[in-house]
């Protein structure tokens, strides 16, 4: 393959570009406006005379524009598989060989993944999410007093006192005993979502105060640190009119910096049974009120067995969702491949 210098590299990708979209022969005057190059239509006319004469491109008809040879496509798409490979290669020493914390690393990734989408992105801090609720015991201390024992797996014990209105019997101890331990054993924190609490509550009927006692409490013993929340891209929003007057962008920005509010969009969303996979909420169906005239897609990444944690990313509601898609997916493959090699 001939050498060729950056000018005929930028001018063949421009033809091969523009008839990939038209499917019409590329003129001279057509790429003068379609590159940066600022370059007259007799100059590109003399780079494309030499472009055919490499077999590049050819002319159809006499007087026509030029279109791609194989040649050229062959060109194109080796190019192109060259730049993809040279990417996630980037990627990977980005990810990896440049970070010395995985805080780090989230943070240089949520500001890559802003800057590929155009939108403002968020990401949160991997958390162990699989300690398993092993045992639970309640045992009443005094009539109005009831010690809840809760056993995680590695043996850790969490014991909480709490007041109770009503006055109970050893029957209904032993039966909400029963109940809770046949409800959450084996599940984690990720596991007890709200189809469980609220099936959970109903069975207890009466006593469903107490079994929201024992969710605190699980809670509690299974509970990590705080929550930790990255964000990156905030100035993007400005990119969109329907988001930039003074009064949204104020509030998402506020929100995007309150991450009290993201916390809850957060939970509504690890909340959901089919976390696993990608979620979109539009608008109104955002549990945040200051980014209802939003969109966010998020998923969930995982550096390994039970260390987990969730990618967002917010544009207007007419983001692409195409590409916020793919780029999610793209990235937790990524991660994926890189911590489980």
């Amino acid at each position: 393959m001939e050498l060729m210098d950056q000018r005929k590299k930028t001018i063949l990708v421009a033809i091969i570009k523009n008839y990939l979209e038209t499917g019409e022969p590329v003129g001279s005057r057509t790429i003068s406006k379609y590159t940066d190059l600022n370059l007259s239509s007799a100059t590109i006319r003399n780079e494309m005379a030499d472009l055919e004469e490499m077999g590049y491109i050819m002319q159809p008809h006499t007087s026509a524009g030029r279109i791609p040879s194989d040649k050229g496509y062959r060109f194109y798409v080796d190019t192109l598989l060259g730049e993809k490979e040279r990417e996630v290669s980037e990627m990977k020493d980005f990810l990896i060989e440049r970070v010395d914390k995985v805080e780090t690393m989230l943070q240089q990734m949520v500001k890559l993944l802003a800057v590929n989408t155009n939108y403002a992105t968020m990401v949160t801090a991997p958390k162990y999410n699989k300690n398993k609720v092993k045992f639970i015991q309640l045992s009443k201390l005094d009539d109005k007093k009831l010690l809840i024992v809760v056993v995680v797996e590695g043996n850790i014990i969490k014991n909480t006192i709490v007041d109770i209105d009503e006055e109970l019997d050893d029957d209904a101890i032993l039966k909400l005993n029963i109940l809770c331990n046949t409800t959450l054993n084996g599940l984690s924190v990720g596991e007890i979502n709200l189809s469980v609490i609220s099936k959970l509550k109903e069975q207890a009927g009466n006593y469903s105060n107490i079994v929201a006692n024992v969710l605190d409490a699980v809670a509690d013993a299974i509970a990590t640190e705080d929550l930790e929340i990255y964000t990156s891209g905030t100035t993007n929003i400005f990119k969109y009119p329907e988001l930039s007057d003074q009064q949204r962008a104020s509030e998402l920005i506020n929100a995007l910096e309150e991450k009290d509010e993201l916390n809850s969009l957060i939970t509504d969303f690890v909340e959901k049974e089919d976390n696993k996979g990608i979620q979109v909420y539009i608008g109104s169906e955002m549990p945040v009120k200051n980014m209802q005239d939003c969109s966010v897609v998020t998923t969930t990444y995982e550096l390994g067995e039970g260390v987990q944690g969730t990618i967002g990313i917010i544009g207007p509601k007419r983001m692409d969702y195409e590409k916020v898609v793919d780029s999610l997916k793209t990235l937790v493959s990524q991660l994926d491949e890189i911590f489980k090699k």
